[in-house]
C-alpha cells in the first residue's frame, strides 16, 4: 500500500510539472491569529500553475523552533496534491548557522526526495555580498546556480531588472536567477539567465498582519521533472534563508 501511495505521487508530480513552464508559491500561515500576538505560526506553501492550485505542504518545526531559531530552524515538509492527498515531494532542512554579510562555512541546505527515492538538494555556496545557491541532483552532479543579477563585476546586486525597485513594476521584486552549473560568465548585463524565481510584492492586508512571502518561479525551456521540483525547493530555500527573519 505504501508504495502504491508512493507511485501515486510520483506519477501526479509527473503529470503536474510535465510541459509547465512556471509556477507560483504562495506562503501562507497556520494559525494566523497567534502571528496577531506576536508568535510564530507553522509555515504552509500552496503551489499554483496558472490559476489554479495542484499542491500545498505544512512544515513540522515546533513552535519553539520558529520563535527563537528562526531563520535556521530545521523542518520537514511534504509537498501533497491538493485534492488527492500524494505526497508529490518530501524536504528536508537540517540546522545550519545563520547566514551574513560574508559566507564562508555552515552552508544552508534543502534535501528533496519523491517516491522515497532521492531527487537532488540545493546547498548554499562561499559568497561575499552576494548569495549564491547550486542545486545537486540525485548523484551530487551540479545542475543549475542560483544567485541575484548582479552588476559592479559581480559585487553587487543589481535592483533593476525587475524594473524600478521603488516604484512600478519592479517595486519590492526580489529576483534570483537560474543559470547553468558549467556557466562561469553568470554576473553582469551579459549573464545568460535560463530561468528565475521572484519574491513578488504582497497584498497590503498580507503585508500588515502576516509576514508571508510569494514567489514565482519561471523554469528552464529545457528543464525535466526533476530539475523542475529542485527548483521549486530553491524558492522553499531562499525564503527560509533571507525572508523568515523579517
Amino acid at each position: 500500500m505504501q508504495k502504491q501511495e508512493m507511485d501515486r505521487g510520483t506519477d501526479a508530480l509527473q503529470a503536474h510539472l510535465s510541459g509547465t513552464a512556471s509556477m507560483s508559491i504562495r506562503q501562507t500561515r497556520r494559525g494566523w491569529l497567534q502571528e496577531c500576538f506576536g508568535c510564530e505560526a507553522r509555515t504552509e506553501f500552496k503551489y499554483f500553475i496558472g490559476d489554479n492550485q495542484v499542491a500545498q505542504s505544512l512544515d513540522d518545526a515546533n513552535c519553539c523552533c520558529r520563535i527563537f531559531c528562526k531563520p535556521i530552524y530545521p523542518f520537514t515538509a511534504q509537498v501533497k496534491e491538493l485534492n488527492s492527498d500524494a505526497e508529490l515531494l518530501s524536504v528536508e532542512r537540517p540546522c545550519r548557522c545563520a547566514a551574513g554579510f560574508c559566507k564562508c562555512c555552515c552552508y544552508q541546505e534543502l534535501i528533496m526526495t519523491s517516491g522515497g527515492q532521492s531527487m537532488g538538494s540545493i546547498k548554499e555556496t562561499c559568497y561575499y555580498c552576494v548569495p549564491e545557491f547550486k542545486i545537486y541532483g540525485a548523484q551530487n552532479e551540479e545542475i543549475y546556480k542560483l544567485h541575484p543579477p548582479t552588476c559592479c563585476c559581480g559585487m553587487c546586486v543589481n535592483c533593476f531588472t525587475e524594473g524600478n525597485p521603488c516604484c512600478g513594476k519592479g517595486c519590492c521584486k526580489v529576483p534570483f536567477w537560474i543559470f547553468d552549473a558549467k556557466d562561469n560568465r553568470t554576473n553582469g548585463s551579459n549573464a545568460k539567465m535560463l530561468g528565475k524565481i521572484v519574491k513578488v510584492p504582497k497584498s497590503l492586508m498580507v503585508e500588515v498582519f502576516t509576514d508571508s512571502d510569494a514567489f514565482d518561479v519561471t523554469f528552464p525551456s529545457d528543464a525535466n521533472v526533476t530539475q523542475k521540483a529542485l527548483l521549486m525547493g530553491s524558492a522553499l530555500l531562499v525564503n527560509a534563508t533571507f525572508f523568515e527573519e523579517k
